[in-house]
């Protein structure tokens, strides 16, 4: 009983897997069009009357809006190419690549929020006057548009990585626009022409500070850390609480996707005539029902098979 994997047991794994994820990417596929197309349109528009009117504020949320397009088009091409199927030379298909897109997504915006930064303390030393009312105007326009966008991905973000890092672009944008319009309105006000870098800076502050947990998150899925979530010891205890076992080793628990666990053990069973289908199917579903972990391969030992890896560690034991 070395090695045994039931068919009734791949099988059901392979139906778990789809009907779980197989909608998730195409779901969104409309709120990817939707905030590439008016966010591109909002570049334009922002970049120019920014030019126009020598607004830092302006160009920095338009270069900062460029940023998230890209973001965007990063995300929409991670969540498709998750859908392409295993081939014999990519046999977990390409599912890491919403990984990679979220972990480009939190590098860009870190990148555009350093930029932001620099160009804002460069202004602070030597500020301009500009026009509040266009700055006000221009920005509430992109409060409305990437509010929206937000809004689009917002159902998603808890359940994948890739579209909660497309959800934090665009609701980092509105925190920005926002921050465009109260320093409009300031301007306005009070005439301080400081207050437009100041601003960039304290808006590019706050959005660092929230996105560098997926930058962290992102890394660490990247190097098949532990999902966010599994508590590995109380996966073992799980695995050790399966009729008939005794010992688990060679557990391992890592991110196939963005929204996608998998999980790989060797189970040592106390009987050799234990009924392994039972404890597999027993094993999938503990393991999808408290994990959320729908794809699992376990290696059912005897004593004797799990003593002969134990003489062979380091050499690896099938």
């Amino acid at each position: 009983m070395s090695s045994r994997h039931d068919h009734d047991h791949g099988h059901g794994h392979v139906q778990l897997h789809d009907h779980e994820h197989a909608h998730s990417p195409a779901e969104f596929n409309r709120a990817f069009a939707i905030g590439i197309a008016l966010n591109l349109a909002f570049v334009v528009i922002e970049a120019f009357y920014g030019w126009k009117i020598n607004s830092l504020a302006l160009l920095a949320d338009a270069g900062h809006n460029l940023s998230d397009v890209a973001g965007l088009v990063l995300a929409w091409g991670g969540a498709l190419a998750g859908r392409l199927r295993p081939d014999a030379r990519h046999t977990y298909g390409w599912r890491r690549a919403s990984i990679l897109a979220a972990f480009i997504n939190a590098l860009l915006l870190l990148v555009a929020m350093g930029s932001l930064g620099w160009e804002a303390a460069g202004r602070l030393r030597s500020p301009e006057p500009t026009e509040g009312w266009t700055i006000m105007a221009v920005a509430g326009m992109g409060i409305v548009i990437n509010t929206t966008t937000a809004l689009l991905f917002m159902r998603g973000r808890e359940g994948d990585l890739n579209i909660r890092g497309a959800f934090m672009h665009m609701a980092a944008d509105a925190l920005v626009s926002l921050g465009v319009v109260i320093g409009g309105a300031i301007y306005l006000w009070q005439g301080w022409t400081w207050i437009d870098p100041v601003m960039s800076l304290g808006i590019a502050v706050i959005i660092v500070m929230g996105t560098w947990g997926l930058f962290k998150q992102s890394l660490h899925l990247l190097f098949d850390g532990v999902p966010e979530g599994i508590d590995l010891e109380a996966v073992r205890t799980m695995l050790l609480g399966l009729p008939g076992a005794s010992e688990v080793h060679d557990l391992h628990v890592w991110a196939m996707g963005t929204s996608q666990i998998a999980l790989t053990a060797h189970v040592v069973l106390r009987d050799a005539g234990a009924d392994t289908g039972s404890v597999l199917h027993e094993a999938e579903y503990e393991l999808r029902e408290h994990f959320k972990i729908h794809h699992v391969t376990l290696q059912l030992e005897s004593p004797a098979h799990a003593r002969l890896c134990a003489l062979r560690a380091g050499e690896g034991c099938s």
